[in-house]
């Protein structure tokens, strides 16, 4: 089962290292991890996409729990919440090529935000499977390069991860 982690830790050196030594030590998965600063510099916010049994994600949130850095952590799956990811794309696109692509970017509301004779770079912001979805859309020839940033996730309403 496939959960999402969203953690506040102290924004220092080796804080996102024991988190990962954690998971590594257990032999879990990280499927997606994204961190950055928070409003607060001091503090980070790091969005973890893990799968396991609800045993499992108890484990691990109980051990992330004792972690010295982390300061709070919610599971996102636990109620409704919002998920996010960006991919950039770099595509050949020639000939005929050209319009299709253009249509499937349209389709999945992305945006071409780079041009020139034969690429397209591609912006494309949504859930994971819409992500998925236009990349098994696409030829897998005209692929050149794929980045993708990994889910951010927060809570709807009026229930918050803070300090």
């Amino acid at each position: 089962m496939r959960r999402v982690l969203s953690i506040l830790l102290e924004n220092e050196a080796g804080a996102l290292c024991r988190v990962a030594g954690l998971f590594s030590a257990r032999a879990y998965n990280i499927e997606s991890l994204t961190v950055a600063p928070t409003e607060d510099p001091t503090v980070s916010r790091m969005t973890l996409v893990t799968g396991g049994s609800d045993e499992i994600i108890e484990q691990i949130t109980k051990q992330l729990n004792k972690l010295v850095d982390v300061i709070k952590l919610m599971d996102l799956g636990e109620g409704q919440h919002i998920e996010r990811e960006l991919v950039l794309l770099k595509v050949s696109a020639t000939g005929a090529a050209r319009e299709e692509i253009k249509r499937l970017v349209d389709i999945f509301r992305g945006r071409i935000i780079d041009v020139n004779h034969a690429i397209y770079v591609i912006e494309l912001t949504g859930t994971s499977e819409k992500i998925d979805a236009f990349l098994n859309g696409i030829d897998k020839k005209l692929i050149l390069e794929v980045v993708r940033s990994g889910v951010s996730g927060i809570a709807r309403g009026e229930t918050a991860l803070r300090v």
